[in-house]
């Protein structure tokens, strides 16, 4: 126990001096940040943002006028405890706007989802350095080019899987690696609630609210009319755009990936190498396109894992809705954001133990990328990693919608069956093109 106890203070100490200090001093001193899409995820990357030193808040932008005007009044209030009131950002309603201006340094894209690529290639060509929310993409070779243009133009990218920054998230990672838990052969990440069977209802088609540019809310996905559930705002809930296939890719892409990301952080930033999915809206009857219920099983390298995702039924062997948990030959870790435990197989030796989360991973990963866009360094969740665990989300729904199982060459990017690969790209509609 002794031991144990050593380990997690040195791993603690070891993880802690990674993250921000303020005491970094470069050439950007004081960056000056711009945010695009200021729904519910929006404001929470600003408020993180304004609660780190030395960053102004040059401007928000949304197509949405009453969240433009609610996001500029509070980037005027400031973070708790600031004694003065901080003079308001910039609004903007066209973010090619916020690109153009040269003395913005970097930008933070929390948009729907079919907006992230390419927002963040762009955002690259335009020398600024990029905070960009998960996932990264819809289609993974959009993921591929938003790489290639952080590399080409040697620019920061921080994906928001901010699960990384977390310390217990990290000593949990490290527990996984020490051979701890004896052999881990299989993983289960899973998301369980119980919702009505109406779900999000059933709204007609109709004209956008005043103040909402559709157009360039849809940008370059298909052309659609209007739809209060495709458009998504809910002031109880997370935007419903999540649940249609033009702009996002449900449950599996909106809190797989952060699972997903947890346990390829664990093996290493390992990769899968064949999908199977099954899955369908077996309850809920609602205009949604995405299952409301979901198995994925996915086989990397030396063990298997799955992602299970049900909204008509909450229960859960651990009396968790949402978690991952590494299954080992002496030992199981269950960990999710409020914290970790270890759950010894019989007469294994390993002692069970419990540590709750330490710090606010959120404020960490955004203190993370501002250190690296002042030292030029990679960050904790670098565009790479974070296509790569996109990738591994986005196959998830490539194996469910093509119905095949999927052989995935990490590699080359590539699957082996021909028939699904329709589902790794998207066309862009005209006038829009993704171009490094």
């Amino acid at each position: 126990m002794e031991k144990r106890r050593e380990f997690l203070q040195a791993a603690g100490a070891a993880f802690t001096t990674s993250l921000f200090t303020g005491a970094v001093r470069g050439a950007n001193d004081r960056p000056r940040v711009a945010f695009i899409g200021m729904g519910r995820m929006g404001i929470s990357n600003m408020t993180a943002a304004m609660q780190q030193p030395g960053v102004e808040i040059a401007g928000v932008c949304d197509v949405y006028q009453p969240h433009l005007e609610r996001a500029v009044a509070a980037s005027a209030r400031g973070p708790k405890g600031e004694p003065e009131v901080r003079p308001a950002a910039k609004g903007y309603k066209d973010f090619r706007e916020i690109f153009a201006d040269r003395s913005i340094d970097a930008v933070c894209i929390s948009t729907p989802d079919h907006w992230h690529a390419y927002m963040a290639v762009e955002a690259c060509k335009a020398g600024k350095d990029v905070y960009v929310e998960k996932p990264i993409c819809v289609a993974i070779e959009e993921g591929r080019k938003m790489v290639d243009a952080a590399r080409k133009y040697s620019r920061v990218v921080q994906v928001g899987t901010q699960q990384r920054s977390g310390v217990h998230f990290q000593k949990a990672c490290e527990i996984v690696r020490s051979g701890e838990l004896g052999n881990v052969t299989f993983v289960r990440t899973w998301n369980y609630g119980n919702q009505k069977e109406e779900g999000i209802g059933n709204p007609p088609d109709g004209s956008p609210p005043p103040g909402l540019d559709w157009d360039l809310w849809l940008g370059p996905a298909p052309e659609r009319p209007f739809n209060a559930n495709r458009f998504g705002v809910d002031p109880n809930a997370f935007s419903h755009f999540r649940w249609f296939w033009d702009y996002a890719g449900g449950m599996m892409t909106d809190w797989g990936i952060h699972l997903l990301d947890i346990v390829q952080m664990a093996f290493n930033e390992a990769q899968p190498t064949a999908i199977t999915a099954l899955g369908a809206k077996l309850q809920i009857k609602d205009n949604r396109d995405t299952p409301d219920t979901l198995q994925v099983t996915y086989e990397y390298p030396g063990f298997i894992a799955t992602y299970e995702n049900r909204v008509c039924n909450a229960q859960s062997f651990f009396n968790q809705g949402y978690g991952i948990a590494f299954h080992g030959t002496k030992a199981t870790l269950l960990v999710d954001r409020a914290h970790y435990r270890v759950l010894a197989e019989k007469d294994s030796g390993v002692a069970e133990v419990e540590e709750k989360a330490s710090n606010n991973s959120n404020l960490a990963h955004w203190a993370n990328f501002l250190e690296c866009i002042r030292t030029r360094e990679r960050p904790a969740s670098d565009i790479e990693i974070g296509h790569k665990s996109t990738s591994t989300a986005i196959l998830g729904n490539v194996a469910l919608r093509s119905q095949l199982r999927i052989d995935w060459d990490a590699r080359t990017e590539r699957v082996a069956q021909a028939a699904a690969r329709r589902w790794l790209r998207r066309d862009y509609r005209k006038p829009w093109k993704l171009e490094v």
